[in-house]
């Protein structure tokens, strides 16, 4: 990781606040550091990077806190083989951290300005697995499924069953779920069979989920 005395500390501190949550898993720990997590908020908010908080990003969007984006990925519990959907590709730094994790990653943004810049981030880190695409992702995207895993940074009011089958068996969903204006439950959702086994891994505030695709930007 190529950083400041600052950055590394702020990222040392990253690590003590990830481990004290059992959340040290080296391929984890690695992806992140490979990721240069400066290049994906903008400038005036960079010495901030590493805090446990979210960040303002363009079209009056936010990043999420790097503490809950780790949180969720290491409960994927993702294998080099497995197939990713994501919703809600914000600048792409989830995204790229699911590239080195997983085998391939389908993310979708509805807005066309992130969507854009997340593949030039993309391009500029030779990261060649990641597939951005400006799209509605309210509903999945059924078509090119079925999934390993699906990941969603916004919230449904109720249990997302369109998501839940579009995952191959054994299959992982993790997405918020509770009311768009407070606080939402982490949802861990696991295919098995023609049902679904659900665990409740932590809360978010999150933003519902917002049908349809941004008109001019």
């Amino acid at each position: 990781m190529n950083a400041t005395n600052g950055d590394r500390e702020a990222f040392a501190a990253f690590l003590l606040r990830l481990r004290s949550r059992g959340l040290d898993g080296k391929a984890l720990v690695a992806a992140i550091e490979a990721t240069p997590r400066r290049g994906f908020v903008p400038p005036q908010w960079a010495s901030h990077a590493w805090s446990d908080r979210m960040l303002p990003i363009e079209c009056g969007e936010a990043i999420e806190s790097l503490d809950m984006q780790a949180a969720v990925i290491a409960a994927l519990a993702l294998d080099p083989s497995h197939r990713v959907l994501e919703i809600g590709t914000g600048t792409g730094f989830t995204a790229a951290l699911l590239g080195r994790l997983a085998a391939r990653v389908l993310t979708i943004e509805r807005y066309k300005t992130l969507a854009n810049l997340a593949r030039q981030r993309f391009e500029t880190l030779g990261i060649t697995n990641v597939t951005a695409r400006h799209a509605d992702g309210s509903n999945g995207l059924h078509a090119e499924g079925p999934y390993d895993r699906i990941v969603v940074w916004a919230a449904f009011d109720a249990l997302p069953r369109a998501f839940v089958d579009q995952l191959s068996s054994g299959g992982v969903l993790i997405c918020p779920i509770g009311p768009g204006d407070g606080e939402q439950v982490w949802a861990k959702l696991t295919k098995v069979g023609s049902r679904f086994d659900r665990e409740d891994i932590g809360t978010a505030r999150l933003q519902p989920l917002t049908p349809g695709v941004a008109a001019a930007i």
